[in-house]
C-alpha cells in the first residue's frame, strides 16, 4: 500500500455553496471567493507532495480537521483537558462534509485524476491550538 501524509496548515475553509448568475438564456455558476482561493491553496501544499504522475488507482482518504479552539474552551481547565484528552470534539458548523469537499476539490489533478477514485473516505473533526488539516492518501 502506497500512503502521502501532509499537513494544509491554517483555518479549513468549508466549502460554500456555488453563486448562480443569469447571463441572456444561459445560467453561469461559480465559486465563491473564500472556497476558490483555498482550494488554490490546497492545490499549492498538495503540488508539493505530488507524483511525477497523477494516482488513477482507487484512493482511501483520511482527512483529519483540526479546528480552532473557542474562548469558552481555552478558559476552562476541564474542556481543554477534555479536548486534549479527544473527549470534547467540535460538533458545530460548518459540517465535516463542507470541509472535506474543498480540500477534495483541490486535490483532484494534483495528486489523483478524478474524485471518483476516492472509494473511501474518513473524516474527523478536532480542536488544536493549531489550526490545520492532516491529509492522508493510500492506493494501491
Amino acid at each position: 500500500m502506497n500512503q502521502i501524509t501532509f499537513e494544509i496548515d491554517g483555518d479549513v475553509q468549508a466549502q460554500q455553496r456555488p453563486k448562480f448568475s443569469r447571463f441572456g438564456k444561459g445560467v453561469s455558476v461559480r465559486d465563491p471567493k473564500e472556497s476558490k482561493d483555498y482550494k488554490s491553496f490546497v492545490r499549492l501544499v498538495a503540488s508539493e507532495y505530488a507524483l511525477d504522475e497523477l494516482i488513477t488507482d482507487p484512493i482511501v482518504l483520511h482527512i483529519d480537521v483540526y479546528r480552532k479552539m473557542p474562548k469558552a474552551i481555552l478558559n476552562s481547565k476541564k474542556k481543554y483537558q477534555q479536548v486534549l484528552d479527544g473527549v470534547l470534539r467540535p460538533t458545530t458548523k460548518p459540517d465535516i462534509d463542507n470541509l472535506v469537499k474543498g480540500i477534495k476539490d483541490g486535490l483532484s489533478k494534483v495528486i489523483w485524476h478524478d474524485d471518483s477514485q476516492v472509494i473511501e473516505l474518513v473524516a474527523r473533526k478536532f480542536y488544536s491550538d493549531k489550526p490545520k488539516a492532516v491529509v492522508t492518501i493510500e492506493w494501491e
